[in-house]
C-alpha cells in the first residue's frame, strides 16, 4: 500500500516508534526489504539516493519501487533519500514518489532554507511529503566501502533555535538532524547528543526526527533515540555489508572447479539483507 512520508511519521508519532528507511539501489535489496516489512507486519519506507544514481538509474528503478509499494500488503513510503537538485527532486515526483528529501545542508543556512521552501512548493504539486536537513552529519556516503569515525571535523550539530524558523518558514514534514551520527562505517563507537532531539522537538511542536547514519549504532542508542523524537531511521551500510557478506560465504563454500552462478550468490546476499533488515525494524519499533 502506498502512502506518504507523512503519513507513516504520523502513525509512527502516535505509536511512539521509529519508521525504517532503507535504500533499494538493486532488485535484490527491494524484494529483501518488503518481505521483512510484510513478515513483520511493519510499516516501512523505501529509499532511492541520488548518490546511487551510477548503481542504477532513478528511472529505472524508481518505477519498480512504485509497483512493488502498490503492491505490498503493509504501508510503504517511497522516498527520495539525499535529493540535492530540484532536477532530481522534479524527476522522483513526477514518477510518483511519495516523498522527497531536499539536502541543502552543506550550503548555507539561506541557501538551504529558499531551497527547502522551492521543494515544499513543488511536493505540493503531487501531494508529497518533504524531508529536509539542518546541520551536517559529515563527510556524505558514496557508496559502499565507506568508513567514518566519530572525529570528522565537517560535522555541525543541528542548532535547535535555527531548526525552530527553519521549521516554521519551510513546512517541512520531517526534519534530519545532526546530532552525532556519521554516514558509511563506523570506526569508533559514535558519540550521540540525545539532548539536540529533546530540543528541537520542544522547540517545533514535536516535529518527527530523522536519524542518518544509523547503520552502527547500538541498540541501546537506537531505542534512547526514538524515545527522544526520532521517528525515521535511515539505514542501508550495514545492511548492505550482510548481503556483501553472505554473498563471499556462498563462494567459499563452492567446492574446487564447482560453477559458480551469480544468481545464486544474489539469493544469498538477498537473504542476509532480510534477516539485518528484520533486526533493524524490531529494533526500531522497540520490540
Amino acid at each position: 500500500m502506498l502512502v506518504t512520508l507523512k503519513d507513516i511519521l504520523t502513525e509512527a508519532e502516535k505509536l511512539g516508534i521509529a519508521v525504517g528507511a532503507f535504500n533499494t539501489p538493486n532488485l535484490e535489496s527491494l524484494q529483501a526489504i518488503l518481505s521483512a516489512a510484510e513478515e513483520l507486519k511493519l510499516p516501512v519506507i523505501i529509499q532511492a539516493a541520488q548518490c546511487h544514481e551510477p548503481w542504477i538509474p532513478l528511472s529505472l528503478i524508481g518505477p519498480i519501487m512504485i509497483d512493488a509499494a502498490k503492491r505490498a500488503r503493509v504501508p510503504v513510503c517511497v522516498h527520495l533519500d539525499h535529493g540535492e537538485t530540484h532536477e532530481y527532486l522534479k524527476q522522483a515526483l513526477d514518477l510518483g514518489f511519495t516523498g522527497i528529501m531536499y539536502d541543502g545542508s552543506a550550503a548555507s543556512y539561506e541557501e538551504n532554507l529558499a531551497g527547502t521552501i522551492r521543494a515544499v512548493e513543488m511536493a505540493k504539486k503531487t501531494g508529497a511529503s518533504v524531508e529536509a536537513e539542518l546541520g551536517s552529519m559529515g563527510r556524505r556516503e558514496s557508496g559502499a566501502g565507506d568508513h567514518t569515525g566519530e572525529e570528522d571535523e565537517t560535522k555541525i550539530y543541528t542548532d535547535p533555535v535555527l531548526a525552530e524558523s527553519f521549521v516554521r518558514e519551510t513546512g517541512i514534514d520531517a526534519l534530519a538532524c545532526s546530532f552525532g551520527t556519521t554516514h558509511g562505517i563506523y570506526l569508533k563507537e559514535p558519540r550521540l547528543d540525545f539532548d539536540v532531539v529533546k530540543n528541537v522537538r520542544e522547540r517545533t511542536g514535536c516535529i518527527p526526527i530523522v536519524m542518518h547514519g544509523g547503520s552502527g549504532v547500538s541498540r541501546e542508542d537506537f531505542r534512547t533515540a526514538v524515545r527522544a523524537g526520532v521517528r525515521k531511521i535511515n539505514y542501508f551500510t550495514y545492511m548492505d555489508k550482510a548481503g556483501g557478506q553472505a554473498a563471499l560465504a556462498c563462494i567459499r563454500s563452492l567446492r574446487e572447479n564447482e560453477p559458480v552462478f551469480f544468481s545464486t550468490i544474489s539469493m544469498a546476499g538477498r537473504d542476509a539483507m532480510k534477516e539485518d533488515v528484520k533486526t533493524a525494524m524490531r529494533i526500531f519499533a522497540m520490540k
